[in-house]
């Protein structure tokens, strides 16, 4: 069984040559006349569009939208209000102690949440994540596969000793905490960079970390460079506190969306909002106008041209290199 060094060490070399753009091979006229053959890269957006009152808004058209990069105006290339295109989802479940209380309502609701929301050609994991991070289920469109990965969580208690559970190839840790920058970094890295198209994680945790070997930023930038949006619905134990900041920050800086949870009412109208999030979005795509293969991050805002729409995308991506 691979130690969670090694297997983080592994992640880091994997995520060094990923990217968020595709390549294509653009041709421009030179003043000679000739042909000059230049690589540009097509930035994807998938981006979701609320009103003031919070409700979606599907019925946009390309021009409704400004995209800038780097604070550089962008044309877009691509556009689509296509709602059927398949979602890859990594659902991630915190077992640690202080879960203990909800994580039977959780059971429940990520099951029904997975039923409702896996469609043909979609695929989705469960990972759990205590002091250890363990795949309950790899990759599948089995939904009673799925639900009975989800039933299969159980609390990691202190006192007990960090449970091994059932590792898969993801790994597990024997140490007290709650891993959950390793579980985003290892789903990335590990799952969802060898996959195409839309991908999402969804964590349901009160966002305490301790004991990863990977920084929050580390893991932020893990799901960026795999393109991936990170929904996260919080739910914190009175007793124990959570951390807003650090699931706000997540969920912000890769375009997804960060949900108090107070009830077991309000967690199953929050996975609610994730499912429409997740089948509503737009896809716009542009050649930025910067083609250096820097590997540098470039920061995009994506706006409409009324001001009380807000846009949930992704804040940037990181550029090829080399």
């Amino acid at each position: 069984m691979p130690s969670i060094n090694k297997v983080v060490t592994q992640c880091a070399a994997a995520l060094v040559v990923c990217t968020l753009a595709l390549p294509v091979l653009a041709q421009e006229p030179s003043a000679q006349g000739g042909v000059i053959k230049s690589q540009v890269s097509l930035v994807n957006l998938f981006a979701t569009v609320r009103d003031k009152n919070k409700r979606i808004v599907p019925t946009l058209k390309q021009e409704d939208f400004r995209i800038s990069e780097d604070n550089q105006d962008q044309k877009i290339a691509f556009f689509s209000r296509e709602v059927a295109l398949p979602i890859t989802l990594a659902m991630l479940l915190d077992t640690s102690g202080s879960e203990q209380d909800m994580l039977a309502s959780i059971q429940d609701a990520g099951s029904q949440f997975i039923a409702r929301i896996i469609r043909k050609g979609d695929e989705a994991l469960v990972m759990s994540f205590d002091a250890n991070v363990d795949l309950l289920s790899d990759f599948t469109d089995e939904r009673s596969q799925l639900e009975r990965a989800i039933h299969k969580t159980r609390i990691n208690v202190p006192d007990q000793g960090a449970r091994v559970g059932n590792p898969g190839p993801i790994g597990s840790r024997q140490i007290t905490g709650t891993a959950l920058y390793d579980a985003i970094y290892l789903a990335c890295g590990e799952k969802l960079a060898t996959e195409a198209g839309r991908k999402a994680i969804v964590i349901v945790t009160d966002a305490q970390d301790e004991g990863s070997k990977v920084k929050l930023e580390e893991a932020v930038e893990a799901a960026q460079r795999t393109d991936t949006v990170i929904h996260i619905l919080l739910v914190a134990d009175p007793r124990y506190g959570g951390n807003p900041g650090v699931a706000h920050k997540l969920a912000e800086e890769t375009g997804g969306r960060m949900i108090s949870v107070r009830s077991e009412k309000k967690l199953m109208e929050a996975f609610d909002e994730i499912s429409q999030e997740l089948r509503s979005q737009y896809t716009l795509g542009y050649y930025p106008t910067n083609s250096t293969h820097d590997g540098k991050f470039r920061r995009v805002k994506v706006e409409t041209a009324e001001k009380d729409l807000k846009v949930l995308t992704r804040k940037g991506y990181y550029a090829p290199k080399g």
